[in-house]
C-alpha cells in the first residue's frame, strides 16, 4: 500500500531542533533574513504587504537605499525575535555569538553578491544606528516602530505615515514566529 502525503502533513511532521550552536543560530537566521528580505522584494508576502520598492521612487539611487533600509529591518526583526527567545535562557555572551554569526554571514553574503567590501564599514555602522532607533522605538511602542522603520524605508513622513501599520504588523509576523519557534530550542556550546 502506497500512502501520499502533502505538503500540508510534511508540515505537521517538522519538528524545530533541540539544540543549536551560536554558529548554527546565526546560519539559520540569515537564510530566514534572506528570505524574508526576497519576500519583500518580490512581493509574495500577502498577509502584510509593504511597497514595491519600484514604486517608492523614480531614482535607482533612492530605490537601492530603500532596499538597504529594508534589509536592515530584517535584520533587526531577527535580533529581536532571537533575543526575546533566548533573553534569560541562555548566556548573554553565547547569544550574542549567534547573532554576531547571523551578521558576519549577511555581511559575508553580501560580498559575494557585489556589495563592495569597502563600503561594508559604513553599512554596519547605519545597521547599529537603526538597531538602537529601533530598539528604543520598540520600548515605547510597536506604532512608533513602524513609524520609525517607515521613515527610513521611504524619507519622508508624508508617505511614512501610511507605511507604519504595515512594517508594525510586519516586524510582530517575522519576530513572534520565529521566537516561539527558537523557545523551544536551547542554544548550546559550539
Amino acid at each position: 500500500m502506497v500512502v501520499q502525503t502533502t505538503l500540508l502533513d510534511d508540515t505537521r511532521e517538522f519538528r524545530p531542533p533541540q539544540t543549536m550552536t551560536p554558529a548554527e543560530l546565526g546560519d539559520s537566521l540569515a537564510r530566514l533574513v534572506w528570505e524574508s528580505f526576497s519576500d519583500f522584494l518580490a512581493q509574495e508576502d500577502v498577509e502584510t504587504p509593504l511597497p514595491e520598492v519600484d514604486s517608492l521612487y523614480d531614482d535607482e539611487r533612492r530605490s537601492r537605499r530603500t532596499a538597504e533600509e529594508a534589509l536592515i529591518f530584517f535584520l533587526w526583526a531577527h535580533t529581536r525575535g532571537a533575543q526575546l527567545a533566548f533573553m534569560g535562557r541562555a548566556p548573554e555572551d553565547r547569544i550574542r555569538e549567534g547573532l554576531d554569526a547571523l551578521h558576519r554571514a549577511v555581511f559575508e553574503d553580501m560580498v559575494q553578491h557585489g556589495t563592495p567590501s569597502g563600503q561594508l564599514p559604513l553599512f554596519e555602522q547605519r545597521v547599529s544606528a537603526r538597531y538602537t532607533e529601533y530598539n528604543h522605538a520598540a520600548a515605547e511602542s510597536d506604532a512608533r516602530l513602524g513609524a520609525v522603520v517607515s521613515r527610513h524605508l521611504v524619507g519622508d513622513a508624508k508617505r511614512g505615515a501610511v507605511l507604519a501599520d504595515a512594517i508594525r504588523e510586519r516586524a510582530i509576523a517575522v519576530a513572534n514566529p520565529l521566537k516561539d519557534f527558537l523557545e523551544d530550542v536551547e542554544l548550546v556550546e559550539a
